[in-house]
């Protein structure tokens, strides 16, 4: 425990003096504050763009327009980010040779992967909380939102996809040991999970539902059995990436 402790206090450090941090509580600060904007203004700024002789009927704005903006800017936007920012979390480790002096004077292995999850899920986690409760007070403002549903699944999915994202890094990172391996090997599953969510019986089932893709759980639309699979799935996958990567490093020369 004393370890991990030390090594997560370390990967926290380098998060502020690499502005990692900063970043993310910047960009997603931002998103909390824009959704709520964006759905307020766009049908003022589509009056203003169109023809003056034309009648154009926009329905007014809701607080579900708000949050359809929310989950569009994390489950894309705030997920390139998020990909970006952490893609050489294992990496950067390898080709600095950082992680030489700390392993031979007894460090553990499997306590390397362990830390750097916490604290990559540590700095994701008050991100989008942050980005949640900002579009939540903005949204509050502007409109009533007392007749939302099934709240806490919808509001975990994108973080749980957010996970999952963070898990593949670290895999993909310490599986090929540079950046381009641990993006690739990332954003190719996400791919292929986007290209199987074409197949409509394999939807309920897919991690990809879980990003951006919760409204109607928000709205009462939505039935939270149908998600549900695709919540068990992207856990077991979370977890089955961390033990497969603290399996690959415990036989990975450094």
């Amino acid at each position: 425990m004393k370890q991990f402790i030390a090594f997560s206090k370390k990967e926290f450090y380098e998060s502020t003096a690499t502005f990692r941090l900063y970043i993310l509580l910047a960009v997603f600060l931002i998103f909390g504050i824009m959704s709520p904007l964006l759905a307020k203004l766009t049908p003022e700024i589509i009056k203003s763009l169109g023809d003056t002789e034309v009648v154009i009927q926009i329905p007014e704005p809701t607080a579900f327009d708000a949050w359809a903006q929310f989950f569009k800017n994390i489950g894309q936007i705030g997920i390139l980010v998020l990909v970006i920012l952490f893609c050489g979390i294992m990496s950067n480790e390898f080709s600095k040779g950082t992680l030489i002096n700390l392993l031979t004077k007894g460090l553990k292995r499997r306590t390397v992967i362990l830390s750097k999850f916490f604290s990559s899920t540590v700095l994701w986690t008050l991100s989008y909380l942050l980005s949640l409760g900002v579009c939540f007070a903005y949204t509050a403002y502007f409109w009533e939102i007392s007749k939302l549903s099934n709240t806490l699944l919808a509001f975990a999915a994108p973080w749980l996809f957010g996970e999952l994202i963070l898990a593949l890094l670290i895999f993909g990172g310490t599986l090929f040991g540079n950046i381009y391996g641990s993006l690739l090997s990332c954003l190719g599953v996400v791919v292929v999970l986007n290209i199987v969510s074409i197949l409509p019986k394999t939807a309920k089932f897919n991690p990809v539902t879980l990003s951006g893709g919760t409204l109607p759980l928000l709205s009462g639309a939505g039935d939270p059995a149908d998600f549900i699979p695709a919540v068990i799935v992207c856990t077991v996958l979370i977890v089955t990436l961390i033990i497969g990567a603290v399996a690959v490093f415990n036989k990975k020369k450094v």
